[in-house]
């Protein structure tokens, strides 16, 4: 008999309501992904600010 014989059947399916172990580090990727996009573009947007406060965009006189 091979293992796959010996094992009942649905005991390879997970449980209800839980993510294949595969899924979950992808899911941890994207969201680290994500996070460091969003603390980029709002470190960008508030030195932009500081910049544009400080008159570094005016044009000269």
């Amino acid at each position: 008999m091979s293992e796959a014989d010996e094992q009942p059947d649905g005991a390879d399916v997970p449980p209800e309501g839980t993510a294949p172990a595969g899924r979950r580090p992808a899911l941890v990727i994207l969201a680290v992904v994500v996070a460091a996009i969003f603390v980029c573009c709002c470190s960008a947007l508030v030195g932009l600010l500081i910049s544009w406060s400080a008159g570094l965009f005016h044009p000269a006189a």
